[in-house]
Order: structure tokens, then sequence, then C-alpha cells
């Protein structure tokens, strides 16, 4: 599993940096792109793209009683990989 903390290594080594001053930039960049996501979809050339969306109001049922009721609509988060990391994955 990659952490934010592994990331900042790697980002320290390849780029000849401090460990903090890695940690300060990962932390940094996905603060920004935590508040950019608030207001509008983020992309990210060659990476993807985050997009927000808001889920329909629906039915839920419980399975176990078997009793409905209704699921109001949210704001989720979405993650489209590009065709360029899509290639380098496969």
């Amino acid at each position: 599993m990659t952490t934010k903390a592994n990331i900042s290594k790697k980002v320290a080594k390849e780029i000849n940096i401090t460990k903090s001053k890695a940690a300060d930039f990962t932390k940094t960049f996905f603060k920004l792109i935590s508040n950019a996501i608030e207001s509008k979809n983020v992309k990210i050339k060659n990476f993807g793209t985050f997009e927000r969306k808001i889920s329909v109001k629906r039915i839920g049922r419980n399975p176990k009683t078997k009793e409905c009721y209704i699921i109001e609509p949210r704001r989720r988060l979405f993650f489209k990989a590009s065709n360029k990391l899509k290639k380098g994955i496969n």
C-alpha cells in the first residue's frame, strides 16, 4: 500500500530534497486538490480527472427487515484515469 509518507520519501529521493520539505510538498499538494474539488472538477494531464457528481434520490432496502427507506442525494467523488495512465498499467 502506498501512503502519503511513502510518497513523500520517494519525492525526497527523486528530486533530492529533505524528507520534511517533501512531506510539506505532498501535504500541500493533496490539500490543494481537496480544496479545488469543492468547487470544480480537477484534471491532471496524463494522470486523470477527479469529478464531483450528485447521486440521485433513490429507495433503499434493509436486507434483514426488508424495510424500505429513502436515500437522499449526496455528493460523490469519482476518479477517471487518463488513457496514458491506463496504458501504463496494462
